[in-house]
């Protein structure tokens, strides 16, 4: 179980400052009786049947209790005594036996981190608690306790009645300095004494196998019967889990306000500063795996240093952002990860365990999963990148050029992508241009209807007007409630005319949106295989209740218009490499780059949209035509 930022004390028998002074403990042990009485009461519940059958033989023989009606109450009673002791005794095998949730993590042992382990057993001395058991290491920007006493971990778990184990975000090590993290691990480590309260040790650990139980009929490999049976205790673990989950709550509320009075007399100025640098770690983090990691892991590389890339991260976000400015001023400092014998094999493994949570990657390394270096990241992982979508993009364009004319092939080049998303599409006519005998002025082409599409940005449909006028006449209508409704209606008139404003870039997005669906259900499926597969031969221990690999997937959903964006951009980078001497980079917050004249092509974003959303090919062929890039010559595919 995950014990948040929290801790206290250890008891000393009342002394100022111990376990029994502090006001957060005080509170957390009387919601931790809570949860022990609704223990109780369920216990008392599963017991009664048996103690009225006790009650009512007791009577049959002292005399009391006789004739036949009591007979048949005492085997009705036997009876239901019987199946509810049964049903009880099923509900707490399973609770002691289901494996609670286990976070993986990087072990820390104490060769390979000797400095840190005496870093937190010092600071475990100056808050008066025990020190934890063990340490341990997280792809997440988040610092806890967590009890791994239970058997059921396996080769994760720690000796009964040891303490909990620290699990550090591996972030912290990199960015943060050794004041720093020690300030913000002060009020983790002093949760370590609550945790050796007996009774809310107690409570969480019935919490705890609760929460396991309820996972146990979604277990793989049970057959019918014993997940008809499971489902039931799932129930009834719900049940109680909802009667004592308040008091849970307030429980750690309680612990996590204790441990933070307690960390009060430790670096309390630094914990300010600390603070501020858990969040710019957060943001960089974040940025880094959406933005760099994935796209790599996507392309079956996964970057080997990702730690390291946070603090290139951060370091550019302080050059480029004003409210960062000054963070990077720290680099001179000791940083948390020289307390590890070998950062960079700490740095590996917990990237090779991000890739796992975030996306499901394998447990090892192989031919199709390969570490990347950052200097090796634009070649291997930006190109390959720019050229698979680019092959994606033209293996689309085919089969719909085959749908409608099945001789119809053409080279994989740009011109080929720009045609046919500005291809004239079956719209409503308009009125020819006038000519030269007419007496009106001569009007371009294709101007009239620009007109009126500036006019309507300027001017608001009829029907608004008189509706606003409506609203405007109802008395006791708030402006603000009659603005924001205009705006919803302006928008979904927006969104109406984009829907229907390049017909051929939603066919091109449909189809490319169906092709990345099948092969996302291609790699998923494989990944599903070796989880099976590793499962079987006991690599995916960490599993558990929480479920299958990836934990947290990060890909998040996409437009088929953001797709086409993505894969356009792609394209004309192709083009730029071959054709220029443009080059992939990296930019630490934003991913692949195109790097023109060593300078990152910040201005193509834009001008890719107004093609795809507005079908106006104009600002890109502008900045073709700038850029020195041949849309005709064919691009190299992967």
């Amino acid at each position: 179980m995950r014990y948040g930022v929290s801790g206290s004390g250890f008891g000393n028998g009342g002394k100022d400052g111990g376990l029994g002074d502090e006001w957060g403990v005080r509170a957390a042990r009387s919601r931790a009786l809570a949860v022990l009485r609704v223990r109780g009461r369920a216990l008392g519940a599963a017991i009664l049947p048996a103690a009225v059958a006790v009650v009512l033989y007791a009577g049959e023989v002292t005399g009391h209790f006789t004739g036949t009606g009591w007979a048949t109450a005492r085997v009705i009673t036997t009876v239901l005594a019987v199946v509810v002791l049964l049903a009880a005794a099923a509900v707490a095998l399973v609770v002691a036996r289901a494996r609670p949730a286990v976070t993986p993590t990087v072990e820390l042992s104490e060769t390979a981190a000797p400095d840190l382990h005496r870093l937190v057993r010092d600071l475990a001395d100056r808050l008066d608690v025990p020190a934890p058991s063990a340490i341990a290491l997280t792809p997440d920007c988040d610092s806890w306790l967590e009890d791994r006493s239970h058997r059921a971990h396996g080769r994760a778990a720690v000796p009964a009645g040891a303490g909990p184990v620290l699990v550090i975000g591996s972030p912290f090590l990199w960015w943060m300095r050794v004041g720093e993290l020690r300030a913000v691990l002060a009020p983790v480590v002093a949760g370590t004494g609550p945790a050796a309260d007996p009774d809310i040790a107690a409570a969480r650990r019935f919490v705890r196998g609760l929460d396991a139980a309820v996972a146990v009929p979604d277990e793989p490999g049970l057959d019918p019967l014993r997940r008809f049976g499971a489902r039931g205790v799932g129930r009834v673990a719900r049940l109680l889990l909802r009667a004592c989950g308040n008091h849970a709550a307030e429980m750690e509320r309680g612990v996590a306000a204790a441990g933070s009075e307690r960390a009060q007399a430790v670096d309390q100025g630094t914990r300010i500063v600390a603070q501020e640098q858990v969040g710019l770690a957060y943001a960089g983090w974040d940025r880094l795996l959406t933005r760099v990691a994935l796209p790599a892991w996507r392309m079956g590389r996964w970057p080997s240093r990702l730690d390291a890339g946070v603090v290139s991260a951060l370091t550019e976000l302080s050059r480029r952002d004003r409210l960062a400015e000054g963070f990077s001023s720290r680099l001179g400092e000791r940083p948390a990860c020289d307390l590890l014998e070998e950062p960079g094999a700490v740095d590996e493994a917990a990237s090779l365990l991000a890739a796992r949570l975030f996306h499901g990657g394998p447990a090892e390394a192989g031919p199709d999963w390969a570490p990347v270096d950052w200097s090796r990241y634009p070649e291997e992982v930006v190109d390959r990148k720019w050229r698979a979508d680019a092959a994606r993009l033209h293996d689309v364009l085919d089969r719909l050029s085959t749908a409608a004319d099945p001789e119809a092939s053409e080279a994989p080049t740009l011109t080929r992508v720009l045609t046919h998303l500005t291809a004239p599409q079956d719209r409503p006519s308009t009125p020819s241009a006038p000519t030269e005998d007419d007496d009106l002025p001569v009007i371009p082409p294709g101007a009239e209807a620009a007109a009126e599409a500036r006019a309507q940005a300027h001017a608001r449909p009829e029907h608004l007007a008189a509706e606003e006028e409506d609203r405007h006449e109802t008395e006791g209508r708030d402006e603000h409630e009659a603005a924001t409704d205009a705006e919803h209606e302006i928008d979904a008139e927006d969104e109406d005319e984009d829907d229907v404003r390049n017909p051929a870039a939603d066919a091109l997005a449909a189809a490319l949106s169906a092709q990345v669906a099948r092969e996302d259900a291609e790699r998923e499926a494989r990944a599903a295989a070796g989880a099976t597969a590793g499962a079987a031969s006991g690599a995916a221990g960490f599993t558990g209740p929480d479920g299958p690999w990836p934990l947290a997937p990060l890909l998040p959903p996409r437009t088929g218009r953001d797709l086409l964006a993505d894969h356009v951009t792609a394209l004309v980078c192709c083009a730029a490499v071959d054709t220029t001497g443009a080059a992939p980079g990296l930019d630490w917050l934003d991913g692949p780059a195109l790097l023109v004249d060593g300078e990152r092509a910040a201005d193509l974003g834009p001008r890719v949209l107004a093609l795809v959303e507005e079908g106006d090919p104009a600002p890109l062929r502008a900045w073709l035509s700038t850029t020195g890039v041949r849309p005709e010559k064919p691009v190299r595919l992967l």
